[in-house]
This record gives C-alpha cells, structure tokens and sequence, in this order.
C-alpha cells in the first residue's frame, strides 16, 4: 500500500473515531507523518499506534494527536504552547492552524532532530526551547492555548497561570499508576473549569531541567537551520 493510500486511510479512521474538525484533519493530511518517525518504525507511520523516538519518549497514535488537537479548538490567531516537543509532529500539526507555536523539550537530542524537521518542511512559525517544560514560557505567556504531552502527577498551576482569559489548556492527568485521565481546562474570569476526554496513556512529566540545557537560547525554527 503506498504512504498516500495509508494516509487516506488513517484520515477515515481518525473520522470514524470522532474527529470531525475539518482544519485538524486537513493538517493531520498536509505533514508527512513518516519525517517524524525513526527510521526502523517508518513502515508503522500511518498506523493508528505509539511509536518510540528515543530518550524513552514515545510519538502519539495519530487519534491521540487529532483528539487532542480537536480539542484545543485552535484559531490562526492564537499564540499556542507545547510542553514536550518530541519528534516535533504535534508541533508541526499545530503550526498550520495558529499564528505561532512556542515548544519546549528537555532532551537537546531530540529538539535537535525536530528542528531539522520544521526547516525541511518550512514551519516557520515554531519557536523552540531546550529547557523545563513544567514551568512553562513565563517571558511569552499569557497563552490563548496550552498543550502538554506528558502526564502531570497534578494540574501545573504555573501553567494555567500562564493561560489568558478564556484560554484551553490540555493535558494528561495521572490518577494512579496505573491510569490516566486527559483534561480540558479552561481558564476564566472566575476560576478554572475543567472536563474529562478520556483515558490515555503517556509518558510522564519529569521536572527540572537536564545539567547541559540551563544556558541553551531560545530560537525560531528558520528554513535551512
């Protein structure tokens, strides 16, 4: 089956799973899944599952992702912020939908590798830092969305702080150690509300920085980097 039969597939899976947001479907179809896959899983890249990338972090099963994504309700106006930028596909898929896109990852190895990737494919909306993902971007905050992608042992009050009014922040919860819980927050003039999206399953949310990363500048991906 070729890459372009294997993702019209993978498209009217992820439709039948729920996702129906138009401009999330049509990212998830413009990025080439397979740039942020490691070489021996390539095969897997439109394959509804986890796929490991290194450093014991793992790339999300594309309905993961899209659910995700659906649910940040983004616009092209919005600053977003990943904590955890991995391969850097959730970043890609979000570039295409806001305005810009600031990623922190705290393994230089893997930041490295996204960044190629975003110069390859042009994003030039992504704004990469190598640091502690659990405090957030205090210096670019407030946010109009968050995302987070690893599980949090409780909900970041740093980051929610860093959330504007009426402002998503998305991540996973862990309940125990055997379950996890995905949360929709949304930030408001009164409080946070908050609503359940399900059970996932992701690696967890380590804080404090690793020793070589306390210095290292924050950079826009640029074309040719």
């Amino acid at each position: 089956m070729t890459i372009a039969a294997r993702k019209i597939r993978l498209i009217m899976e992820l439709r039948r799973g729920g996702i129906g947001d138009t401009n999330v479907l049509s990212a998830i179809e413009r990025i080439p899944r397979e740039n942020f896959v490691p070489l021996p899983f390539q095969h897997q890249s439109y394959d509804n599952r986890t796929l490991p990338i290194g450093h014991g972090q793992t790339l999300s099963q594309p309905q993961v992702v899209a659910l995700m994504t659906q649910a940040l309700q983004v616009t092209r106006r919005m600053k977003v912020l990943e904590i955890g930028t991995g391969s850097g596909y959730q970043a890609a898929i979000l570039s295409r939908l806001c305005r810009r896109i600031y990623t922190i990852e705290r393994y230089r190895e893997l930041m490295r590798s996204a960044e190629s990737r975003f110069a390859a494919l042009r994003l030039h909306n992504i704004t990469t830092h190598i640091g502690d993902g659990s405090r957030g971007w205090p210096a670019q905050a407030p946010f109009e969305r968050i995302i987070v992608t690893a599980a949090a042992d409780s909900i970041p009050g740093i980051l929610v702080d860093q959330l504007a009014i009426n402002g998503v922040l998305i991540l996973p919860i862990a309940r125990s150690t055997r379950q996890q819980e995905l949360l929709r927050l949304t930030r408001t003039d009164g409080g946070v509300t908050e609503e359940s999206l399900g059970d996932v399953k992701f690696v967890p949310l380590i804080e404090g920085q690793l020793p070589d990363t306390a210095a290292e500048p924050q950079k826009a991906a640029r074309s040719g980097t």
